[in-house]
């Protein structure tokens, strides 16, 4: 599946469900589909480490300030997922919460600022604590910030 964009395509999750939660909240202009399991979600346009494919998920968020904040939990599998593994890549993304889109930079937090902001992402989506204790990875915590 791909989304257009005034830039071109975008290629999106391989996931169905993703897929379809990431176009409906693209076509609707971030009016609809901005929620999963009752937590805010956020577009992740950013650009494919191999391919150099524009890329699009949809991710859940918190806020730090200005910042937003995604967990690259991969439901608490041993491996990272892959959007995150595109970051480390190349880390200038587009994002959209729900009406607005921006250009962002996104930066792996430190281990001391990801513990400073843990406690707040779990109380947004307490099953990052559960993959948490699932994993011997080191699940990042990445800042989104404006550029």
């Amino acid at each position: 599946m791909t989304a257009e964009r005034n830039d071109g395509a975008v290629r999106l999750s391989p996931a169905n469900w993703v897929a379809k939660q990431a176009e409906l909240y693209e076509s609707s202009g971030g009016t609809k589909g901005t929620t999963q399991l009752g937590v805010d979600c956020l577009l992740l346009d950013y650009v494919g480490r191999r391919s150099g494919a524009r890329r699009r998920t949809v991710l859940m968020y918190g806020r730090d300030g200005d910042d937003y904040l995604i967990v690259g939990s991969n439901g608490g599998s041993d491996s990272h997922p892959l959007w995150y593994l595109n970051l480390l890549a190349e880390p200038a993304v587009d994002v959209r919460v729900r009406t607005e889109r921006f250009p962002a930079l996104a930066e792996t937090l430190s281990p001391e600022e990801k513990e400073r902001v843990w406690p707040h992402l779990v109380e947004v989506f307490p099953r990052y604590a559960e993959y948490r204790a699932k994993t011997g990875r080191d699940i990042p915590v990445v800042r989104l910030r404006r550029r």
